[in-house]
C-alpha cells in the first residue's frame, strides 16, 4: 500500500512515489472538477472518475427530498450560511498576502513573465512528402460507409468521419464519456435481447467506487430481478401503482422516453409493438397511454354525442419510408433520420366528409366568393387546398382569409382582400341566405374587418392598398341601391332621401345614473369618449370617420395617384359616406384639400381627348362619379350646395359641361351621357333650394336646344337608349324645380317689400316670365309620347318619360294659380283641352290599364309576407336591400304603375282644385277593380318599418294620399263613390300612422279633411247608431237591471260623437300642435316652396310621424301632465281648463273607432288599450266620476270585455312605454284605495286583471298589500261584464294566495256584503282546494287538511256552511252562488277522514 508523503521527504522521494502510483493504476483520491458558473446559466456536472471518499462525493450539488414532512416547518431563524469555497481554501497564518496575490494573478503581464522557451535544438525536421491528392484530404460521406456506420453515435458528421478515418489507420478513436455510456447501453440492450437477461436502462454505473462499475450495476440489477420474481403479479401491480402515485408524472415520462431510446434501431417494428404492448399491459388502469387505439376510444364517445350517424375515422398511422413519394438518399444532409410528423403534408389528402351529415360545417369559399360544399371533391391544381386545420377540404374559411391578409407575402395579402370583397358582394346580394346560418357581413364586422381594411389602406404596396379600397367599397356601397335611387330621382319628391343612419339605440349610461340633468354628459361628449371599436360596432361609417379615413383617401388620390378603378372606388366610398348624414357630408367638405383635389383632377374645366376608351389614368378627365359625389353632398343642405357652387367652382363646371352636346365633350360617349345626366341632377338639387337660378337665364338656349332634340335622341335602336332616357328625365326634373322656384319669385318680392328683407329670403333671379315659354313645348312633347303608346317599339320609352312630364305640368299649373296675373277663364279652357287631349286618352289607353292591373303585385304594402329572402342587412350599416330589383316585380321594377299613377294623381289633384267640374271625369279610376282591390288590401296590411322599406314606402304613401284626395273631391258629387266611403276612411286611418318623417304635411291634411269628416263616416248618418241599438235591444231585455249603462245606450253615445266630430278634430289637432314646425317644413317641400327648403335630406328615420296609438293621445298627454308628480306619487290636483272636454272627445273618438272601425286599432295591442284607458282613473281624483266620462268609459269597457276581446287580452306582455302591467296595476290599486269611493266603474276596472289566467302577483297584491280595498269593492256579479268562470276556473294552485283567501274570510275582512265578486271567487277556490284529493306535495296536503279542520270547527255557521257546501257561482242567485243541501258522499267521506282522525288523536 502506498504511503502518504511526509514533510521530510525530498523532491526525489516525491518523484519516486509518483512513479509507483502511476504503475499501480490505482484511482486518484481527488479529481479536478470544473465548477459551473451559475451566473452564466451553466448546468452542474463533474468530470473525472469516481473516488471512494465521501468528501469527493459530497462536493457534488445533490438535492434530496427524503422524508419530506407533510406540514410546513416553523419559521425559526436559519443558521448562518457558510461558503463551501471558503471552507476548502487552505490558509497559513504566516503567509504573505502579497505572495498570495501574485500567485493568483492572472493578468497577461504575469503570464508572459513566466514563459520559458522550449529547447528545439535536438528536434528532427522533416519535409512533407509529395501527394497526388489534395492536402488536407477531402472527406466524402460516400467513402468508407462501413467504417462510418461503425463509428456511429450522437456526434457530428465531421467527428464521425474523423473517427472512421482513425479506425482505418489502426488508431484508437477518441471516445468521450457519453460515447462509452451510449455503447454500454447498446451492449446492454443487445445482451437483453440475446440472453433474455434484462439490464438496467437508467443506471450506468458512473460514480461507483468499484473499478468495474458495469459488473456492480449488473449485480444490483440481478438482485432486483430476483426480488421481482419472488413477488406475485398483484404485488407487483400494487407496488407499481404506489410508485407511480408518488413519482412526478414528468419523471415517469422521462423513464419511458429513456426506455424507448434504448431500443436498438435494428429491432423490427413488430418486436417494438410487442414491447409496447407488454409495457402497457403492466400499467394500471388509471394510467392513459398515448397509443392510437386509446386516443380513438377517448374521442369516440364525444363524436357519438355530437353526431351518431357519422363514425370517427381512426387517426392515421405514422408515415413510413416506403410511403414517401421521394425516397431519401443517404448522401442527403440531415435526411438519414425519418421524421414522420414533418412529412405528414406529403401524404395523400383524406377523404372528404360524407353527404348527409348533420354536423355544422365551417363555411369555405373559393377565390370568387362562391361557397364550396364540404362534400365536393375539387382537384388540387385549383389552389384551394392548403395546410390548415382541415386540409382535405378545399377553400378558405373567413378566419383563414383574415390570417392570410396579414401575410408577409404581397400576393397573399392582395388575394385575401380580393376574396373578401367577392364574399361581401355575394353576401349583400343574398346568395348565402339559404345555406349559411347567420350573417356573413355581421360576422366579418364583428371579427374586426374595419380595422383590417383600415390597416391595409396604410400598406406601402399599391396592390394591397388597391385591394383594400375595393373591399371597402364592396362593404359600404351597393351598386344596385345607387341605381335604384337614381331611377327614382325624377319621381315626385325623388330628390329627397333618408339619411342612412343606423336605428337609434338608447343606452343608459351607468355614470349618469342619479345625476342631475346639468351634470350629465352630452351626446357629443359621450361619443368622444367611446373607443373606435365601440363606435364602429354601432355605426360603421361613423367608426371609419373616427379612424381618419378621409385624410387617408385624400392621400391616396393626391399622392399615390392610383389606377382608374381605385379612383372610382374612392369616389363611390365618399358618396356613400355623404349619404350617411349631413354631418358626414360636412366632414367631407371640411377635409383639407380633399374636395379641391376632386374638383381639380376629376372635374377639370379643360381636358384633352383620351387616347383610348380605357385610359391608364383618369387624372385630368371629368368623371360622372365625381359629379355624383357633388350632387349627394348638395342634397345634405342648402349651405353645402352653396359652398360647392361658389367656393369650390361647381358653377363653372355646370356651364362648361352643359354648353356643349354630349358628343362634343371630348369624352367617351357613355361617360359623356352619364356626366351630363349628373350635371342636370346637381343643377336640379341646387334649383330646389332656389340657387343657381342665374344659370337658367344664361343657359336657356342650351336647355331649349336639349328639349328640341329629345325625340331625335331617343332612337329605339340606340344601344345607349337607357342613358339617354336618364338624361332626359334629369332635364325634366331640372325644369320642374326651376318652375317651382320661379313661382315663388312674386311671393318673395312682396314679402321683401313688406318686411324690408329682415326675415324673408331674397327673391331668385328667375321669375315666372322666364319659365312660361317652356310649357307649350313640353305639352307638345307629352302629346307625342301619348301617341307613341300605340307604337310597340316606343311604348317602353314613352311610359318611362310620361310621369316626369306629368310632374312638370302639375308644378306649372300649381304655381300658375298662385300668380297675381292668373286668368281663370283662359286657364279653365286650357285645362279642359288638357283633359280631353292628354289625360283622358292616357288614362284609357290599354298600356296604362295593363299597368294599373299590376298595382297590387308591385306594392310594397301588400306584399310584405311574400317577399323572398332578401340580401343581408346589417344594423350598423343600413342599406336599401334592392338587390335584383330589375328582375322582379316591385315598386321600382319594370312594369310598375306607381310613377305613372303618382304623377297622374298629382296632376289631377291640382287640376281639380282649380277646375271643380273636372273631378267627375275620374271616378272611373277610383272605382276600377284593380284600384279597389289595392285599397282593400292596404286597409288590412301592417307593413314593417326599416331602412330597407322606408324609401319605397314613402313613394307608395304619396300614391295612397293622392287617391284619398281624389276620393275626398268625388264624395260630395258621386253617389257610386259614396258607397265605398268606409273603405276610403279605413285606408286613411291605417295610412296615418304609416307616414314617415318628412310627410307631416300629409298627416295634417288627412286629419283636417278625411279622418274626422262626416262624409267618410257613413254609419253616422245612415242609421248606424239606431241599428246598433236594435241589435242590442234583445240582449238587454234578457238581462236584469244593472247599475251600469246597458249596451243599447252606446247608440246614443255614438250619435253624440258624430255630432261632435268637428270638435273632436280640433281637439286632436290641438294636441298635435308640437308638430307644427315639422308640418311647415314638410309643407314647403310638398308644395314646391323652394326658397324656404333647407335640405333635401329627410329627418332621421326614428319611426313614423304619429304613433300607432295616436287616438289615445289626449288621454296620455293629460296623464303625463297630471298623473305623476316629481316624487313619483299620484297627484289629485284640479284638472287644467278644457281637460274634461278633451278627455270626453278622446273617449268619443275611441268609442266610434271600436264600433265602426275596429280594424283601424288592430295595430294597438289589447293590453296597450287597457293601459291607455287606465289613465282616466290615474290622472285625477274625480275625472272618472264625471257623467260623460262615466258613460263613455262604461261603453268602452263593455266593448273591451267581449269574449272575443278577452281571449286576445294578454297582461303578461308589457304595454309599450311600461316595464310591466303589474306596475300600472299597483298604481291603480293605490288610486282606488285613495279616491274611488266604491265607484262601480273603477271597481270593474280593478277586477278585470284578477282573472284566473293572469299572473298571481296581481291577486296577491289585492289580498296582501291592498287588502283594505275589499271593504269598498262592492261590484256585484250582475254589474260585472266578465263571466265568473274566468275568475274561478281552473282552481287556484298558489298556496300563499289560498292562505290569504282563507285568512281574509276567517278574519272577516272579506265579506259577501262588502265584496261580492271576490267573496265568491275566494269561496270557489277554497272549496275546491280543501276537498281536492289529487296527488300533491306534502306541504300542500297538510295545508288542505289543516284548512278543512279549521273550517269544520268554525263558530261562524254561515261562513262554515258557505265554505263546506259551496257548489257553483250563480249570477242571478241571491247569494251569487249555489250550495248543496248536504255534502256529497265523497266530500263527506273526505271530511270524516280528516276530522275523524283528528278526533281520535285528541281522544287518545
Amino acid at each position: 500500500m502506498l504511503r502518504r508523503p511526509k514533510p521530510s521527504d525530498s523532491e526525489a522521494d516525491l518523484l519516486r512515489e509518483q512513479e509507483q502510483f502511476l504503475i499501480s493504476g490505482a484511482p486518484s483520491t481527488a479529481s479536478v472538477v470544473r465548477r459551473p458558473d451559475k451566473r452564466r446559466g451553466e448546468g452542474g456536472g463533474g468530470g473525472g472518475g469516481g473516488g471512494g471518499h465521501k468528501d469527493g462525493g459530497s462536493q457534488k450539488d445533490v438535492v434530496t427530498i427524503e422524508d419530506l414532512p407533510d406540514e410546513l416547518p416553523t419559521l425559526t431563524p436559519a443558521p448562518p450560511k457558510k461558503s463551501r469555497f471558503k471552507a476548502n481554501r487552505v490558509r497559513f497564518e504566516d503567509e504573505d498576502a502579497e505572495e498570495r496575490l501574485d500567485r493568483h494573478d492572472t493578468h497577461v503581464s504575469a503570464v508572459l513573465s513566466r514563459i520559458i522557451e522550449r529547447d528545439t535544438s535536438s528536434a528532427p525536421i522533416s519535409v512533407p512528402a509529395f501527394m497526388s491528392s489534395a492536402f488536407p484530404k477531402v472527406l466524402h460521406r460516400s467513402d468508407d460507409k462501413v467504417l462510418l456506420s461503425s463509428a456511429g453515435g450522437k456526434r457530428s458528421i465531421f467527428s464521425r468521419q474523423i473517427a472512421a478515418q482513425r479506425l482505418k489507420e489502426g488508431k484508437t478513436p477518441l471516445h468521450c464519456v457519453s460515447e462509452s455510456s451510449m455503447d454500454t447501453d447498446q451492449s446492454h440492450a443487445t445482451f437483453d435481447r440475446l440472453s433474455g437477461v434484462s439490464c438496467p436502462r437508467l443506471v450506468s454505473g458512473q460514480g461507483l467506487a468499484a473499478a468495474d462499475s458495469s459488473a456492480e450495476t449488473m449485480r444490483i440489477h440481478q438482485e432486483n430481478q430476483v426480488k421481482l420474481q419472488a413477488m406475485s403479479q398483484a404485488e407487483i401491480l400494487e407496488e407499481q401503482k404506489k410508485l407511480l402515485s408518488q413519482l412526478d408524472p414528468r419523471l415517469v415520462d422521462f423513464v419511458r422516453s429513456r426506455k424507448a431510446q434504448n431500443i436498438l434501431p435494428s429491432t423490427s417494428p413488430s418486436e417494438r409493438s410487442q414491447d409496447n404492448r407488454g409495457s402497457e399491459e403492466c400499467l394500471p388502469e388509471n394510467v392513459v397511454t398515448d397509443s392510437p387505439s386509446t386516443a380513438g376510444l377517448c374521442q369516440e364517445p364525444l363524436e357519438v354525442e355530437m353526431e351518431k350517424e357519422e363514425e370517427e375515422l381512426p387517426p392515421p398511422r405514422p408515415m413510413t419510408e416506403e410511403e414517401l413519394p421521394v425516397k431519401p438518399q443517404k448522401d442527403w444532409v440531415h435526411m438519414d433520420k425519418l421524421e414522420p410528423e414533418k412529412l405528414e403534408w406529403t401524404r395523400d389528402l383524406p377523404a372528404a366528409r360524407r353527404k348527409g351529415t348533420k354536423k355544422a360545417m365551417q363555411a369555405r369559399f373559393d377565390f370568387a366568393g362562391t361557397l364550396i360544399p364540404p362534400t365536393e371533391d375539387l382537384p388540387t391544381h385549383l389552389g384551394l387546398h392548403h395546410h390548415g386545420e382541415e386540409p382535405e377540404l378545399a377553400g378558405y374559411s373567413l378566419q383563414e382569409l383574415f390570417l392570410l391578409s396579414r401575410s408577409q407575402i404581397i400576393q397573399q395579402r392582395s388575394l385575401a382582400l380580393a376574396t373578401l370583397a367577392n364574399i361581401l358582394t355575394k353576401a349583400r346580394a343574398g346568395e348565402y341566405a339559404a345555406v349559411l346560418r347567420g350573417s356573413v357581413t355581421s360576422t366579418l364586422l364583428d371579427a374586426g374587418l374595419l380595422f383590417l381594411l383600415r390597416f391595409a389602406l396604410d400598406d406601402s404596396v399599391e396592390g394591397v392598398m388597391a385591394a383594400a379600397v375595393h373591399t371597402l367599397r364592396t362593404l359600404l356601397v351597393s351598386a344596385e341601391d345607387e341605381e335604384c335611387m337614381d331611377s327614382t330621382f325624377s319621381w315626385f319628391r325623388g330628390l329627397a332621401s333618408f339619411p342612412l343612419l343606423p336605428s337609434a339605440q338608447e343606452e343608459e349610461d351607468e355614470e349618469d345614473e342619479g345625476l342631475e340633468e346639468i351634470m350629465k354628459l352630452t351626446a357629443k361628449e359621450k361619443e368622444e369618449r367611446k373607443t373606435d371599436h365601440d363606435v364602429a360596432r354601432q355605426d360603421v361609417v361613423k367608426g371609419l370617420l373616427k379612424m381618419k379615413l378621409l385624410p387617408r383617401l385624400r392621400y391616396i388620390l393626391e399622392v399615390l395617384r392610383p389606377s382608374p378603378r381605385v379612383v372610382q372606388d374612392v369616389l363611390e366610398v365618399l358618396t356613400r359616406i355623404a349619404r350617411h348624414s349631413s354631418s358626414s357630408a360636412t366632414q367631407i367638405l371640411d377635409c383639407p384639400r380633399l374636395m379641391e383635389m376632386v374638383m381639380s383632377e376629376f372635374l377639370p374645366t379643360s381636358w384633352t381627348l383620351p387616347s383610348s376608351p380605357l385610359p391608364q389614368s383618369v387624372y385630368g378627365l371629368p368623371l360622372a362619379s365625381a359629379m355624383k359625389l357633388l350632387r349627394v353632398l348638395a342634397t345634405s343642405g342648402r349651405h353645402a350646395c352653396a359652398r360647392l357652387l361658389n367656393s369650390l367652382g361647381a358653377r363653372e363646371r355646370l356651364s362648361r359641361l352643359l354648353s356643349l352636346e354630349p358628343s362634343e365633350l371630348l369624352l367617351e360617349q357613355t361617360e359623356a351621357l352619364r356626366i351630363t345626366t349628373e350635371v342636370y341632377r346637381l343643377w336640379a338639387v341646387a334649383a330646389s333650394y332656389g340657387q343657381a337660378s342665374n344659370l337658367y337665364i344664361d343657359l336657356y338656349p342650351v336647355l331649349v336646344k336639349a328639349l328640341q332634340s329629345v325625340h331625335r335622341a331617343l332612337t329605339p335602336s340606340d344601344p345607349l337608349l337607357p342613358l339617354q332616357l336618364q338624361r332626359v328625365l334629369a332635364l325634366l326634373s331640372l325644369l320642374t324645380q326651376v318652375t317651382h322656384t320661379a313661382g315663388c319669385h312674386q311671393e318673395l318680392q312682396a314679402g321683401m317689400v313688406s318686411s324690408q328683407g329682415s326675415e324673408c329670403p331674397p327673391p331668385p333671379p328667375v321669375s315666372w316670365g322666364h319659365v312660361t315659354g317652356l310649357q307649350a313645348s313640353l305639352l307638345g312633347q307629352l302629346k307625342g309620347f301619348v301617341k307613341d303608346l300605340d307604337n310597340p317599339v316606343q311604348i317602353e320609352s314613352s311610359l318611362a318619360l310620361i310621369p316626369a312630364y306629368l310632374v312638370y305640368l302639375e308644378a306649372y299649373y300649381h304655381q300658375l294659380s298662385r300668380q297675381n296675373y292668373f286668368k281663370p277663364v283662359e286657364t279653365l279652357q286650357q285645362l279642359e283641352l288638357l283633359m280631353s287631349d292628354v289625360v283622358l286618352p292616357l288614362l284609357s289607353h290599354n298600356a296604362v290599364q295593363s299597368l294599373i292591373k299590376n298595382l297590387k303585385s308591385c306594392s310594397v304594402v301588400c306584399n310584405v309576407q311574400s317577399t323572398r329572402p332578401g340580401p343581408e342587412v346589417t344594423p350598423s350599416l343600413p342599406g336599401l336591400a334592392s338587390s335584383g330589383w330589375r328582375d322582379r316585380p316591385g315598386l321600382v321594377g319594370p312594369g310598375s304603375p306607381f310613377p305613372l299613377l303618382t304623377g297622374l294623381g298629382l296632376l289631377l289633384d291640382t287640376l281639380t282644385g282649380i277646375h271643380k267640374g273636372l273631378s267627375c271625369k275620374f271616378s272611373g279610376l277610383l272605382l276600377s277593380e284593380p284600384v279597389m282591390d289595392y285599397l282593400l288590401c292596404c286597409s288590412q296590411a301592417t307593413p314593417p318599418l326599416s331602412h330597407t322599406s322606408a324609401w319605397l314606402l314613402r313613394h307608395e304613401h304619396h300614391l295612397l294620399y293622392l287617391l284619398l284626395r281624389l276620393a275626398h273631391r268625388l264624395v260630395p258629387s258621386e253617389p257610386e263613390v259614396v258607397k265605398h266611403t268606409s273603405l276610403y276612411h279605413q285606408v286613411a286611418l291605417v295610412l296615418l300612422p304609416w307616414l314617415l318623417p318628412g310627410s307631416e304635411y300629409l298627416a295634417h291634411e288627412l286629419l283636417s279633411t278625411i279622418i274626422f269628416s262626416k262624409n267618410f263616416i257613413s254609419e253616422g248618418h245612415s242609421g248606424g247608431p239606431e241599428a246598433l241599438e236594435l241589435a242590442e235591444l234583445k240582449l238587454h231585455e234578457e238581462t236584469h237591471h244593472r247599475t251600469s249603462p246597458p249596451l243599447h245606450t252606446v247608440g246614443a253615445l255614438l250619435r253624440e260623437a258624430c255630432v261632435q266630430l268637428p270638435s273632436i278634430r280640433g281637439c286632436f289637432l290641438t294636441h298635435l300642435a308640437h308638430l307644427e314646425t315639422s308640418v311647415l317644413v314638410s309643407q314647403d317641400a310638398h308644395l314646391g316652396r323652394n326658397p324656404w327648403i333647407n335640405s333635401q335630406l329627410l329627418p332621421e328615420l326614428s319611426g313614423p310621424t304619429l304613433p300607432s296609438d295616436w287616438p289615445f293621445l289626449p288621454l296620455v298627454s293629460l296623464y303625463e301632465r297630471m298623473g305623476v308628480s316629481d316624487g313619483g306619487g299620484l297627484q289629485v290636483e284640479e284638472l287644467p281648463q278644457g281637460a274634461l272636454q278633451a278627455v270626453t272627445h278622446c273617449l268619443q273618438w275611441l268609442l266610434l273607432l271600436e264600433v265602426w272601425r275596429e280594424d283601424a286599432l288592430k295595430v294597438v295591442l289589447p293590453v296597450a288599450k287597457l293601459a291607455r284607458l287606465s289613465c282616466v282613473f290615474l290622472c285625477s281624483s274625480d275625472l272618472f266620476l264625471e257623467r260623460p266620462v262615466q258613460k263613455l268609459t262604461w261603453g268602452l269597457l263593455r266593448l273591451l270585455t267581449r269574449p272575443s276581446r278577452l281571449d286576445l287580452l294578454d297582461l303578461n306582455i308589457p304595454p309599450p312605454g311600461l316595464a310591466s302591467f303589474q306596475d300600472l296595476y299597483s298604481a291603480l290599486l293605490a288610486q282606488y284605495e285613495a279616491v274611488s269611493f266604491g265607484d262601480r266603474l273603477f271597481g270593474c276596472w280593478v277586477l278585470l286583471p284578477l282573472q284566473r289566467k293572469y299572473s298571481t302577483t296581481m291577486r296577491l297584491a289585492v289580498f296582501g298589500e291592498h287588502v283594505g280595498m275589499l271593504r269598498s269593492l262592492g261590484v256585484t256579479l250582475e254589474q260585472l261584464a266578465i263571466p265568473m268562470e274566468r275568475f274561478t276556473s281552473p282552481p287556484e294552485d298558489s298556496l300563499p294566495l289560498l292562505r290569504l283567501y282563507f285568512r281574509s274570510m276567517v278574519t272577516g275582512i272579506l265579506k259577501l256584503c262588502w265584496c261580492p265578486v271576490l267573496y265568491v271567487v275566494a269561496l270557489s277556490h277554497l272549496n275546491s282546494f280543501i276537498f281536492s284529493q289529487d296527488a300533491a306535495a306534502q306541504e300542500v296536503e297538510a295545508a288542505r287538511r289543516s284548512m278543512l279542520r279549521k273550517i269544520y270547527y268554525l263558530t261562524d255557521e254561515v261562513l262554515r256552511n258557505h265554505l263546506l257546501l259551496f257548489r257553483l257561482p250563480q249570477k242571478h242567485s241571491e247569494l251569487g252562488f249555489d250550495t248543496y243541501q248536504q255534502l256529497p258522499p265523497i266530500r263527506a267521506k273526505r271530511l270524516e277522514s280528516v276530522v275523524g282522525t283528528q278526533d281520535s288523536n285528541n281522544g287518545d
